[in-house]
């Protein structure tokens, strides 16, 4: 295990926290889940019916002793959840709609961590990020000053880490998002050991080209140094003067990023994506994520094409969020 997780892993290890699994059916959950158990890492919560879970762990040669398994149809205190969700909803869901809805695995674990029976939710390996996502923005919400929850991937090779954003949620994210994406952004490269040099990128370098798109993230640049005047960020850069000392030299030379930014907030969900996808396949950095950044209580979505190890991690990451 690299040494970024062995420190989360030692961080949250003794702290008693309890993570949500809501696809307690799933192969990967099960395996990664029996691991965190048999470490003593935290406290699995598997979602489903009891005796299929059950079933499926003897199958697995999975242990579920240090686990809590939850069935959303046969919870003793599903009244409690329901008026819960109905207070939340602020008139949007009756009492019978809410109890419709609970039996929906995600929104049931969502629930779980919102009435502190849990620390913190990992789902997405057989559900939409959208199935993941909503409950939690439905009923988690956002931190207080933040409008919007966004997506970032840790890059990691070797002794190297980066923090990407936003490359999962936004779209096309205004200068105020962007602004907020950044020093989100600059937390979350906290919790990794990481001191933030945040870089905001376009396709132009200090104003080297003007369009509305350059003008966003200049305006998002002024806008983030003004909620954090602490905060070490600056652009509009393209991405070879935020990384490159010699052109940094040449194109920013006022900078106080100089070719040594950690943290790259990019202009478009479009250009993120990509962004990191091209570090993943032709540098070969691993790719952690995404973690959602913003929400009061961790919730993080996996991809449906992970494996057991993406779980375990991905665990760990929500754990260390939890702190």
């Amino acid at each position: 295990m690299s040494d970024l997780f062995a420190g989360l892993k030692q961080k949250i290890t003794g702290k008693n926290l309890k993570i949500v699994f809501p696809e307690g059916m799933d192969e990967r959950i099960l395996k990664a889940a029996g691991r965190l158990a048999e470490e003593n890492v935290l406290t699995p919560i598997l979602i489903g019916n009891i005796e299929e879970i059950q079933a499926k762990a003897r199958s697995l040669n999975v242990s579920l002793d240090a686990m809590e398994i939850y069935d959303p149809s046969n919870y003793a205190m599903m009244d409690e959840l329901v008026q819960a969700f109905v207070e939340r909803r602020k008139g949007k869901a009756t009492e019978e709609d809410a109890r419709k809805i609970l039996l929906d695995e995600n929104y049931f674990g969502t629930m779980l961590v919102y009435t502190n029976k849990a620390d913190g939710l990992v789902s997405g390996a057989a559900h939409s990020t959208a199935d993941t996502v909503r409950p939690a923005l439905q009923i988690i919400k956002t931190k207080e000053g933040v409008s919007k929850t966004s997506g970032v991937f840790i890059m990691v090779r070797g002794d190297e880490k980066y923090v990407f954003a936003d490359c999962a949620i936004n779209i096309a994210p205004d200068s105020n998002d962007l602004a907020e994406i950044a020093i989100e952004s600059a937390k979350t490269a906290r919790m990794f050991d990481i001191e933030p040099r945040v870089a905001m990128l376009s396709f132009s370098t200090k104003g080297s080209a003007k369009s509305p798109e350059t003008e966003k993230v200049a305006a998002a640049v002024q806008e983030a140094k003004s909620r954090d005047p602490q905060l070490v960020l600056d652009g509009e850069f393209q991405f070879d003067a935020a990384f490159v000392p010699s052109v940094a030299k040449k194109k920013a030379s006022d900078s106080p990023i100089q070719g040594d930014a950690n943290v790259f907030v990019f202009p478009s969900l479009e250009a993120g994506n990509i962004g990191y996808k091209i570090a993943q396949r032709l540098g070969n950095f691993e790719a952690i994520g995404p973690i959602l950044q913003g929400l009061n209580r961790p919730v993080n979505d996996l991809s449906r094409g992970c494996n057991e190890e993406d779980v375990y991690k991905l665990s760990l990451i929500t754990a260390a969020q939890a702190l």
